[in-house]
């Protein structure tokens, strides 16, 4: 369960914040155009009825708002569903601008507000929705969770994943490289395991917590010097385990995987989807194809990495060289598994970049040779299915939940227009209107507990 300091601290937050969103009610929308992301089309000149949390009509034409209904002129603008991010630190600023040594400093109501912060900038640039992968603080992300649902801290809806998973002494082991006694040795309550039976423990571990989705790390990192990116660091039982359980519980399970080795392991033992895959090689992308295996390429983590250091910047462990190296390499992985006809959803790994600018993804993806509207539906309709959630996420159809974006321009023309999102809503509330079209911002009450899925 979350540990009580850090709850504590998300519910104090509330009295800080000055401004919440406008209040839930029903909404009229003219939009200019909206991207259909089921079909693949654009529609031109449609009006939105939203009653409370929901999309109740998409109709043709410009309608005329009846009386209680407050209207949202988005005339000469794209809207398009509320965007997802599928792999984010949203507790955490990792290199993003953290002092060295800051881990052993910062105290549960440290992160807890810090995070608050880092949750609004990703809502305010247009992501309401992100699955959070890896906390190094257990109970973080899940009070950040519980305190957005409940309208205490604005922020995107969160599906979190709890501690990663990892072995002993591999990538993720808080106790690898630390002088010997400074830490005591960690076990599954700190994603810590060594045979099967710790693997279903610490799987049944992060179900109680409230946890959506297990993450596992399978190969080294890009951000550990002392790790190799294609080292298998899981046995086979182990990995057996940890699926088969986590799939009897009702989760996804992810896996962090930049090695060819780690990722075919995985695939072979039924995982969901892939983090990162830089190594994957044709052979591996086919047979995720094969099974409908999500990938998540996360090129921007490398991107920003290797820009951050060629301009004299300073990332804990990291070198020039490997930076380099990751960023192209990720970009040519997403080109080929989108040629090979592999699933790709949207993530970015933000956390280890700045939170907010998460939309420089798409760009990547579109370098890579992705169609703009397959980037789009990269991180809508096809990153709600990953999260089993396409009845109500991703998508601007009746029924959902009234997660709305507008740009200027045509993102279809320059999918840079994402990266300047002037208008938000989420669930029916208004958290950002750049030129105030809307008639009520006013602070209110928090909303129901359980208005989120």
């Amino acid at each position: 369960m979350p540990n009580k300091p850090i709850v504590l601290a998300m519910l104090g937050i509330a009295l800080l914040q000055q401004t919440v969103a406008a209040r839930a009610e029903d909404w009229l929308i003219h939009a200019g155009h909206l991207i259909d992301v089921v079909n693949g089309r654009v529609l031109d000149r449609v009006s939105i009825v939203v009653h409370e949390q929901r999309i109740v009509r998409v109709d043709a034409g410009f309608a005329v708002p009846e009386a209680k209904q407050q209207l949202v002129e988005l005339g000469d603008e794209t809207v398009l569903p509320g965007l997802i991010d599928m792999h984010v630190h949203i507790t955490e600023s990792g290199g993003a601008g953290a002092a060295p040594g800051e881990q052993f400093l910062l105290n549960p109501a440290d992160i807890a507000l810090r995070s608050a912060y880092y949750a609004e900038q990703t809502l305010l640039a247009g992501f309401t929705t992100v699955r959070d992968l890896g906390e190094t603080e257990s109970g973080s992300a899940q009070a950040l969770k519980l305190a957005i649902r409940k309208g205490y801290v604005r922020g995107p809806r969160i599906f979190s994943a709890g501690r990663a998973i990892v072995t002993t002494g591999g990538y993720g082991d808080p106790t690898r490289g630390v002088r010997l006694g400074l830490l005591p040795k960690a076990g599954p309550e700190m994603g810590v395991i060594d045979g099967p039976i710790e693997a279903r423990q610490v799987v049944r571990l992060r179900f109680e917590e409230g946890a959506e989705v297990v993450k596992l790390r399978i190969s080294g990192s890009l951000l550990s010097p002392r790790s190799e990116l294609e080292r298998m660091q899981f046995t086979d039982d182990e990995l057996a385990a940890i699926v088969s359980t986590a799939h009897e519980y009702g989760l996804t399970v992810t896996v962090h995987a930049h090695g060819n080795t780690g990722a075919r392991a995985a695939i072979l033992a039924g995982v969901d989807s892939i983090e990162h895959g830089t190594y994957a090689e044709d052979e591996t992308l086919r047979l995720m194809k094969a099974r409908g295996i999500y990938l998540i390429p996360t090129i921007s983590v490398g991107k920003w990495l290797q820009k951050t250091l060629e301009s004299g910047g300073h990332y804990p462990g990291v070198s020039i060289e490997r930076a380099r190296a990751v960023g192209p390499l990720a970009q040519n992985t997403c080109a080929r598994a989108y040629k090979l006809g592999v699933k790709i959803v949207f993530g970015t790994d933000a956390g280890i970049f700045p939170h907010g600018q998460n939309a420089m993804e798409f760009g990547y993806m579109v370098e890579a040779g992705m169609p703009p509207m397959a980037a789009i539906q990269s991180a809508t309709i096809q990153a709600a299915r990953l999260l089993r959630a396409d009845r109500e996420l991703g998508a601007v159809e009746p029924g959902y939940f009234a997660d709305l974006v507008a740009v200027q321009g045509n993102p279809l023309e320059d999918i840079s227009a994402l990266t300047h999102v002037d208008f938000v809503m989420k669930e029916g509330k208004v958290y950002r209107d750049d030129r105030l079209r809307t008639a009520s911002v006013a602070p209110t009450a928090p909303s129901h507990p359980n208005s989120a899925p």
